[in-house]
This record gives structure tokens, sequence and C-alpha cells, in this order.
């Protein structure tokens, strides 16, 4: 077995814990991690608490674009941005709300908004978004190439990031499959 083979279930663990976004304010277990391109498919649990996410994890180094789902609303998904902070919050919080705009490739352009929100105990913050459209945006990102978003923080303050979608489809495909295995 090449040796990048057998470190992999060593390094699955610390990838888990990172990959759980709200997970660090609260320890949700991971499992069934599954690769595809540059996103990864998983599910969190803690008691009977469940939840099922899509997850770009190689964008950027301290920012996880998600695409989550409960298992009692799975018809219900949301889209999230967890950016890291280095420290702990002391509370949560929705801390404001903002504009923002989405769009994959020269697809529509999703107007939409963003609230920010710290965890308490968790070292990040969190950007969910509200799109009209919602499913429409899943369903262009699993066809196309790179999500570009702009956040406006403030009047004259865009906010812009670019994820790539390698691999989107099928995470998101095998997020909403799981989804409902785990919601029976």
């Amino acid at each position: 077995m090449p040796r990048l083979f057998r470190l992999l279930p060593p390094l699955l663990l610390p990838l888990c814990l990172l990959l759980s976004g709200p997970a660090a304010a609260t320890d949700y277990n991971t499992g069934d991690v599954q690769a595809h391109g540059g996103w990864h498919s998983l599910v969190l649990s803690l008691g009977e608490e469940r939840h099922v996410r899509a997850i770009d994890q190689i964008s950027y180094s301290d920012a996880i674009l998600s695409v989550n789902a409960s298992a009692w609303a799975c018809d219900l998904p949301w889209l999230e941005l967890r950016v890291e902070l280095g420290e702990n919050q002391p509370e949560s919080a929705t801390v404001n709300r903002v504009p923002a705009d989405l769009r994959v490739d020269h697809e529509t352009i999703h107007n939409g908004s963003a609230a920010f929100v710290t965890e308490r105990g968790d070292s990040g913050f969190y950007a969910r978004f509200a799109v009209p459209e919602l499913s429409l945006l899943l369903d262009e990102m699993g066809n196309g190439e790179l999500l570009r978003l702009r956040i406006m923080r403030g009047e004259d303050d865009p906010w812009f990031m670019i994820f790539g979608l390698e691999g989107a489809g099928e995470a998101i495909a095998r997020m909403e499959r799981l989804c409902g295995q785990v919601a029976d």
C-alpha cells in the first residue's frame, strides 16, 4: 500500500474536525466523509441530531464554504461561509446583516443577504446566506467552475471571494442523498 494511503486514516480525524464548522463551539462527531475533487461530503452528529454537509476546503486556508442540511429538514438547505478569526468568540450573536451577491461562472446573479454570526467558543465567524433561488444556485454550482461572491460590508466596502467548484456537484448530490438516509 503506498505510504500516502497509510497516512490518510490518521489525517482524516483532524480534517473531519476542521470540516465540522460550528462544531468548534459544539463538538459534533463527523463521519461518512468522502472526497469529491476539491469538495467533501460528510455527516455531522451529536446525540440524535444529524446534519449533512458539502464543503469546499481548498479555495482558502482561512475560509470554508459549505452547503448544509439538517436531517429533519432536508428540503431546507443553507449556504454558509466560515472565516477563521484566530480567537474564540465570547458570545453567540448576529453581528450584522448585509447585501450579498453570488454568481456561478456567467450564470444568474443571485442577489441576497448575508448574516454575520458568531458562535460562543468558536474561533471563527459565519456568513449565512439568504438567497431567494437557492435551489437554482446549487444547480449552477453543481455544473459550474467558479462561484464568485461579493459581500457588501459597508456602502463602499465590498468583500470579494472566489471558490472553485470542482467536485461540488457530486458533493452536493451526495449530501442530499445522505440527508435522506440519516433522516430515516
